[in-house]
């Protein structure tokens, strides 16, 4: 928690620093990346960092992070911080990197406020910053531990065991050891890293869902093409070049929107390529015989559009109280209702756990719909693929 002498400082300061973030966090990545090109190179996404996507997640964390100490100072917003360690664990973040943070951060901060950071104000940024970060450092050093693997070193080749064309944008991947070696265990709805070389020698880095259940000798993620460049640039490679007998570096399996191992109804609800967390949940429960009520909703352009869409209604089917509930905008000569997703038209039970992976006005348009139907926030779980602009969303 933050100290006595930290709090009124934090708090006087919060509106003047909070409404200077962006400034801040784009003096931040301009210095870091000059002392470091590395890191812009092979570690940050380029796409996040050149539609500023990425800038307004971390100044997003930063303002969320300090409003929670001062609204809950006794506790600590452990749902941010979970999803913020689970991606960096996935790219192999270390606790040294924090420094090099806190170097460029403070200078940047300095820079854009000038004489307003004084002393007493540096100290009590500090103690925020170092709260944040300290955690974070506390629960990847318990992930890469759980997971098995030493800090940072998460990353292992693996060889293309098959390709698949789902749909015109989209091809599933089935990974493997190409000692024959059993892939690791993981929990239904995490997600992996895929690291790849591109042609100006850059090793971009982009997560995908794993979209089978675990326990299986291979993995297998599903991957959609994503135009413009950088924003897709390992999506549209992936496509271009990745064929059967490749290999890959791919990371260790993390992500916190997992499944709870009780008995609760189950709502599942995704819009586009956000099916595949879904998936791999369906296939666990579809593999261990579970009895749960289970809702699944997916919305989508068209039939043809929907990857997965064949396995999707197979999985639903296996379910003794599965039930599919499909929204295409086009739907053809489809079953599928038209236009968006409407939980709203579902009866779910009470109780009932949701699960939510899309695009964020899906996300947002769901969970409010939920909320409004009496679901507890603390039941409704999310997955943003790219960097999290809802931060603090769900406290």
């Amino acid at each position: 928690m933050l100290s006595e002498q930290a709090i009124p400082v934090v708090r006087a300061t919060l509106p003047a620093v909070g409404g200077a973030l962006d400034q801040i966090t784009e003096r931040f990545y301009s210095r870091l990346f000059a002392a470091h090109p590395e890191l812009l190179r092979d570690l940050f996404n380029r796409g996040n960092q050149t539609n500023g996507e990425q800038r307004k997640a971390l100044a997003g964390s930063i303002a969320a992070f300090a409003v929670a100490l001062l609204e809950n100072p006794d506790s600590r917003p452990d749902a941010m911080l979970s999803r913020i360690a689970h991606k960096h664990a996935s790219l192999g973040v270390t606790s040294a990197q924090y420094k090099v943070v806190h170097e460029h951060l403070f200078a940047a901060i300095v820079e854009v406020l000038g004489e307003a950071v004084t002393p007493e104000v540096a100290r009590a940024w500090d103690e925020v910053y170092w709260l944040m970060a300290n955690a974070l450092i506390a629960i990847e050093a318990r992930l890469y531990q759980e997971t098995g693997v030493p800090e940072g070193e998460v990353w292992r080749s693996m060889e293309i065991a098959e390709r698949q064309e789902e749909t015109a944008d989209t091809v599933s991947f089935v990974l493997r050891h190409a000692d024959g070696s059993p892939t690791a265990s993981f929990r239904p709805g995490q997600y992996v890293s895929v690291q790849v070389q591109l042609p100006d020698g850059a090793r971009q880095i982009r997560q995908y869902s794993l979209s089978a259940a675990p326990g299986r000798p291979q993995w297998r993620i599903t991957v959609k093409r994503v135009d413009g460049d950088p924003a897709g640039e390992v999506s549209s490679w992936l496509h271009a070049h990745a064929r059967a007998g490749d290999t890959v570096e791919v990371s260790a399996p993390f992500g916190d929107l997992v499944l709870p191992e009780d008995q609760s109804p189950l709502l599942l609800a995704s819009a586009g390529i956000g099916s595949t967390p879904m998936l791999a949940m369906l296939d666990h429960l579809a593999a261990t015989g579970s009895t749960r009520p289970v809702a699944v909703v997916h919305a989508d352009r068209s039939p043809a559009s929907h990857a997965h869409a064949a396995e999707l209604r197979r999985l639903v089917d296996a379910l003794p109280h599965g039930t599919l509930h499909l929204w295409y905008e086009e739907p053809g000569d489809s079953d599928a209702r038209p236009g968006r997703a409407d939980v709203t038209a579902l009866d779910l039970p009470t109780g009932t756990t949701a699960y939510l992976c899309g695009p964020l006005p899906f996300l947002r348009t769901v969970r409010g719909d939920l909320l409004d139907a009496g679901t507890a926030a603390a039941d409704i779980h999310y997955e943003v693929f790219g960097p999290d602009l809802w931060l603090g969303a769900e406290n």
